[in-house]
């Protein structure tokens, strides 16, 4: 069965709501175990098939947002999943109260129990306005960007189509290419400026509402994060700064060294060499068909997953007019299926995506016969399967780069680990806004060029005086949409950085230790999964510092100049 047969047709909601309640009463309320376990999983089956639809339309609304059919669909789920979180809100409730609580947990395992405790601290019916709200915001923020047509050189582009132009190897274009996208973010500044404003004085009010002292506290708890606050963020942000931030000014001076440029401004950085970036020799089929023998030939698992994901055509890889920006990979549940958009243009990014959101798809793939809460992880710890997978990748890269393999290694390794400082400014800015939400639009950028100049130092912008004011943030989808997420790129790649360490030592066993983590799913959280897979704690002050050395002394022994 192909994506395009997944039937959808809008839920009945009234329907679903008694049927919901019906299992929900069952819960909690003094029935016998078996029929206490029964009505749990009745609660379960009727949540995938409210989701699978959910999932339908956010798929189809992000393939085409001018499909005006999936855009209706979009705000009737905006308009009414904040009414479905109700019911889960009172079935965590109940599960919390059941007298068979230690036998559920001996068969559901204690996280679910852990998740609904800090669930039920993340609603009350008041809030459904509000989040209601919330959801709109978010999708207007979606659709302001996809709608981006920007003129240059002859081509009309939208904003993942002018990534190849940033990276060009004539300076000038890449320049221009730079000015061109200020230019449409400074054309919708108040438009953006706007909308997350209210964003931020909505999410404020939801903390207040629900007891919270702001949004910051909130954040984390609808991430499900159980085993760590802000206070280890912070200490952990501390590393970053200390142990990589003058490793990646080094590797920026080194950078500039090869491309011979004196003065490097931001529009320099996404470029890393003089012969120009590493790109995959091929197009889409080509690709593809490479991906298809790299998984067949990693293992069993992946090879069936890959031709899972192939027959069904479960991956929408090209780009296209009125198609959103950016990738991602979601999960289908009535059809068990996972499935991954993303937006090809040329550059090494198509290859990342046929390994990072491969790694998401093969994780939710291992883990889909767990109970729905399981089969994803938290999203620090769903980030170590996509950013490994990069990795664990690193000796088919020849099929895809050719003669640009070294160059693409070197790239891609220097590149994680320059990200990492970006990565904590984004966390660090959003710390800041939700700690002040009365700050104003201006004071919200001067903000965000403060800590730009501390953890990116070398970061001039030059002449692109919109950018210099601080901007940049307003093309980051997650600081609008899923406030708090970004810091788990940076954690996850911390661990990431073990399976390279490892799979360099020996690779069966990376790969061994990788399925392994794989098949936990979400049933452990972002710690004890850390520990599960005999990878070091982030948190933990000194790790950041190990896992540095390695990588320095791999980059360091390559000269770049010759790439």
């Amino acid at each position: 069965m192909k994506f395009s047969d997944y039937k959808y047709e809008r839920p009945d909601l009234e329907q679903i709501k008694k049927e919901l309640e019906a299992q929900i009463n069952q819960i909690g309320a003094g029935k016998a175990y078996e029929e206490e376990k029964e009505a749990i999983q009745k609660v379960f089956e009727i949540n995938d098939k409210v989701d699978t639809l959910a999932t339908l339309v956010s798929i189809r609304n992000s393939l085409d947002t001018k499909d005006e059919f999936y855009e209706k669909e979009q705000e009737f789920f905006d308009e009414n999943g904040p009414f479905l979180q109700q019911y889960e809100h009172t079935f965590n409730l109940n599960l919390l109260k059941s007298e068979h609580i230690d036998q559920l947990k001996k068969d559901f395992g204690d996280l679910i129990f852990k998740r609904a405790e800090l669930a039920q601290k993340t609603f009350k019916p008041e809030i459904i306005p509000d989040m209601q709200k919330e959801n709109k915001l978010s999708t207007e923020y979606g659709k302001l960007i996809a709608s981006a047509e920007i003129e240059f050189k002859g081509g009309t582009y939208n904003l993942s189509q002018m990534a190849p132009f940033v990276q060009d190897k004539d300076r000038e274009t890449r320049h221009q290419a730079q000015l061109a996208v200020s230019k449409f973010f400074e054309e919708n500044e108040k438009e953006v400026d706007r909308i997350y404003d209210e964003m931020v004085k909505v999410r404020h009010g939801i903390a207040k509402k629900l007891g919270y002292e702001n949004f910051v506290q909130l954040g984390y708890d609808r991430f499900g994060r159980t085993d760590y606050d802000y206070k280890d963020v912070k200490a952990y942000r501390d590393q970053i700064y200390e142990d990589i931030v003058p490793i990646v000014s080094e590797l920026t001076d080194r950078k500039a060294k090869r491309l011979g440029i004196e003065n490097p401004k931001s529009y320099d950085l996404a470029l890393s060499f003089l012969s120009g970036n590493p790109t995959p020799k091929g197009d889409r089929d080509w690709l593809l068909e490479r991906a298809k023998r790299m998984y067949r030939e990693m293992s069993p698992k992946t090879d069936e997953f890959f031709i899972f994901m192939l027959e069904r055509d479960l991956l929408d890889l090209d780009s296209k007019p009125g198609k959103q920006g950016g990738g991602y990979c979601t999960y289908i549940p009535e059809y068990k299926s996972p499935f991954i958009f993303a937006n090809f243009n040329g550059t090494s990014h198509d290859v990342d995506v046929l390994t990072h959101e491969a790694g998401h798809a093969f994780q939710v793939y291992s883990s889909r016969e767990l109970i729905p809460d399981y089969r994803w992880p938290t999203m620090e710890a769903a980030e170590i399967h996509s950013m490994s997978m990069e990795f664990l990748a690193w000796p088919w890269m020849e099929e895809f780069f050719l003669e640009d393999t070294e160059k693409y290694k070197f790239s891609h390794l220097a590149g994680a680990l320059s990200f990492l400082p970006y990565g904590v400014l984004v966390d660090e800015f959003q710390h800041g806004i939700y700690e002040h939400p009365e700050l104003t639009p201006e004071e919200r950028k001067a903000l965000w060029r403060k800590l730009e100049k501390k953890y990116m130092p070398f970061k001039d912008y030059g002449d692109d005086q919109f950018m210099e004011k601080g901007t940049y943030w307003f093309r980051q989808g997650h600081i609008f949409g899923a406030p708090f997420y970004y810091i788990d790129y940076t954690l996850a790649q911390v661990c990431a950085f073990q399976y390279w360490v490892l799979s360099r030592e020996d690779r069966k066993k990376a790969l061994e230790s990788y399925l392994e983590l794989c098949k936990l799913g979400g049933s452990k959280s972002f710690v004890e999964l850390v520990e599960s897979a005999n990878l070091e704690n982030p948190f933990e002050k000194g790790t950041v510092k190990k896992i540095a050395r390695p990588i320095k002394a791999y980059l360091d022994q390559i000269d770049d100049t010759k790439l």
